[in-house]
C-alpha cells in the first residue's frame, strides 16, 4: 500500500495535528511514513499544508507527488487543489467554509457547521480527519484513537474521539454523500 495523503487550511485549524495524527497511527500499524508541513506568511489565518505519505515499504522520494485524497477545509484549500478531481482524486472540503462543488470525486461535508454544533468547532480537524481515513481507509479507527488517548486526556480526550467516531460514521464508504450530509448536527 502507497498512499499519499494532503491535508490543507487555514493555520489555527489544526490540519498539521491531524497529519501528525495519521502518520503516528500508521507507524502505530508498522508502515513506513513522512510527514511534512508548510505555512503561509502568517501561521495562523494564512494557507497551512500538511502531506503524509504511507506505504508498506521505504518511502524513498519524501514529498507529495501525486495525492491518493486532498482534504480542503478552506475555500483558499479547495481553489488551490480542485484540480486534482479531475484526475480522479477525491477531493473532500468542508461544505461550511467553501462554495459547493460538483463531480464524482468532490466530497463537501459541513465539518465545521457540526463541530460547532456540538459545542467545539476547534476539533473540526478531527472530524474531518475521521471522515478522510474512514472513506480512504488510511489506518484502522483504533489506531487513531490510541493516538488521541496518547496525545488528549480527560475532556478534551473524550471530545476528540467523539468527533473521531463522528468522522468516521460520515466517511463510511457505505454511507452517501448525500446521507452523509444530512448526518446529525
Amino acid at each position: 500500500m502507497h498512499r499519499e495523503v494532503i491535508l490543507a487550511g487555514s493555520g489555527g485549524q489544526g490540519l498539521v495535528l491531524s497529519a501528525i495524527l495519521l502518520a503516528e497511527a500508521a507507524m502505530r500499524e508498522g508502515k513506513s511514513v513522512v510527514q511534512t508541513q508548510s505555512y503561509g506568511i502568517a501561521s495562523r489565518g494564512g494557507l497551512s499544508l500538511a502531506e503524509v505519505i504511507i506505504d508498506d515499504a521505504e518511502i524513498i522520494f519524501q514529498q507529495v507527488r501525486r495525492p491518493d485524497c486532498v482534504l480542503a477545509l478552506t475555500e483558499e484549500a479547495i481553489k488551490k487543489f480542485e484540480a486534482w478531481a479531475g484526475k480522479g482524486v477525491p477531493v473532500y472540503y468542508d461544505s461550511t467554509l467553501a462554495t459547493a462543488r460538483h463531480g464524482p470525486n468532490f466530497h463537501g461535508h459541513p465539518f465545521t457547521q457540526i463541530a460547532s454544533d456540538l459545542g467545539n468547532v476547534g476539533s473540526v480537524n478531527i472530524l474531518a480527519l475521521g471522515a478522510l481515513a474512514a472513506h480512504m481507509n488510511l489506518v484502522k479507527r483504533t489506531s487513531l484513537e490510541q493516538q488521541l488517548r496518547q496525545r488528549f486526556a480527560g475532556a478534551a480526550g473524550e471530545l476528540n474521539l467523539k468527533m473521531l467516531a463522528l468522522g468516521f460514521d460520515l466517511g463510511a464508504p457505505a454511507r452517501s454523500d448525500a446521507a452523509a450530509a444530512g448526518a446529525p448536527k
